[in-house]
């Protein structure tokens, strides 16, 4: 008998509170990194009805003009004037109350290894703090990620660009999205349900009537971001999947007007839409340092890596730090029964072919450099619309760059064996 379930993911536009706090984090990052690599950044930020505060430590030799940068990220998202639902760009107050970093963890990061070469330095960075990571990987979509979460950001980021390019002038920055996949036997075979809410001007081409207004927003969004989307996917849907288009009746006031954000309280959009587990530690505002981060992005690399070899149908890698010490206390493969060979064998040829010390990861990725490389704005394009599987940028840690070491690697020990 077929194994039938549903399984639902979400995500958020880059006009939700929440991702609001996480593009000016990331975009602070950025602008430090561009002018120090070396720095060190933990970047909070909260904002609410006309109100941005900025914390943290930072440890750096930059200078940031906070007030301009901030403002032009609000911008960009598109909070300015009416279009901004009450939160503007160019009126909100911007406090900060940022210190530089604590010297306990900065010993720890460092290692005090005065007396010893650049390169040995480098190689035994320690981790900036304890903690497990997660990164995942299946043959689910073509990016190798589950297929509702990938869904779920597409539709997303489809919202933002009818808004942004004029085709749909009415809608304003604030969104999320939510598809529900019927899997049978483990494998995607349907979209059960898709949902979005996206703030709207209260009056669209002269209608006032709200539910005419919610009529005209549900016929657009289906023929201008549902279908392009779900051709794409190359999943169907049939006249059993559900459309909820802003179900709770009107979404005028949204944003930071309407809910207050914070940075990092959204990982799992971040990640793989709850279809992975999560060790629980956020991304936006860290440098690489930062193992929350910077392990993340590694574990997803070596997951997609095992993937694009064949090891598996689906994987997940965790790996897990203490404070100060450059070697992981652990790395742990699950394959979920889909592997080539045990979870152990597999393990044991990750930590053989990955280097997963921090400054290895760090190096590896570029991490450091990369803003820089990328004209300032790197970390700040993945604050939105999730980290992984971003086939519209070039992510070092989704290159499938390991397969043919891996491969390699397996023939050797099938042949061992």
């Amino acid at each position: 008998m077929a194994k039938r379930y549903l399984f639902t993911s979400e995500s958020v536009t880059e006009g939700h509170p929440d991702k609001v706090c996480d593009q000016i984090s990331d975009a602070i990052l950025d602008t430090i990194l561009t002018q120090d690599p070396k720095g060190r950044v933990a970047a909070e930020v909260s904002v609410s009805t006309g109100l941005v505060l900025i914390s943290g430590e930072i440890s750096a030799n930059a200078n940031v003009d906070f007030q301009e940068l901030v403002r032009q990220v609000i911008r960009d998202i598109g909070y300015v004037g009416e279009s901004g639902g009450g939160f503007d760009a160019n009126s909100c107050a911007i406090l900060t109350a940022i210190n530089k970093q604590s010297p306990d963890i900065a010993q720890g990061v460092t290692n005090s290894l005065e007396t010893r070469s650049d390169d040995e330095k480098a190689a035994d960075i320690g981790a900036g703090d304890q903690g497990m990571m997660f990164g995942f990987a299946c043959n689910e979509t073509p990016e190798l990620m589950p297929m509702p979460i990938s869904a779920a950001h597409k539709l997303a980021l489809r919202l933002s660009e009818v808004r942004k390019k004029g085709i749909l002038k009415y809608l304003r920055p604030d969104g999320k999205t939510q598809v529900t996949v019927e899997y049978e036997n483990d494998k995607p075979v349907r979209i059960d349900a898709i949902v979005i809410s996206t703030q709207h001007d209260p009056v669209i081409d002269g209608i006032e009537d709200n539910d005419l207004v919610q009529a005209r927003i549900a016929a657009d969004l289906k023929a201008y971001v549902i279908q392009p989307v779900i051709k794409e996917l190359g999943i169907p849907t049939d006249d059993k999947t559900r459309y909820l288009i802003n179900p709770s009746g009107r979404f005028v006031v949204g944003g930071p007007h309407g809910d207050a954000g914070l940075t990092g309280r959204k990982i799992i959009v971040d990640t793989y839409g709850g279809y992975s587990r999560h060790g629980g530690g956020a991304f936006s505002g860290k440098d690489p340092t930062k193992v929350d981060r910077s392990a993340a992005y590694a574990a997803r690399h070596v997951a997609k890596n095992i993937i694009g070899a064949g090891l598996a149908d689906k994987c997940e890698v965790q790996i897990a730090y203490a404070i100060g010490v450059a070697k992981p206390v652990s790395v742990h493969v699950t394959t979920f029964g889909t592997g080539k060979l045990p979870d152990e064998e597999i393990t044991d040829l990750v930590n053989r072919q990955f280097d997963l010390r921090p400054a290895a990861i760090i190096k590896t990725f570029k991490l450091n450099e990369l803003p820089k490389l990328r004209g300032g704005k790197f970390y700040r394009n993945v604050a939105a619309y999730g980290h992984f599987g971003r086939v519209d940028l070039d992510l070092p840690w989704e290159k499938l760059d390991r397969v043919e070491d891996l491969k390699k690697a397996l023939v050797k020990t099938v042949s061992a064996s």
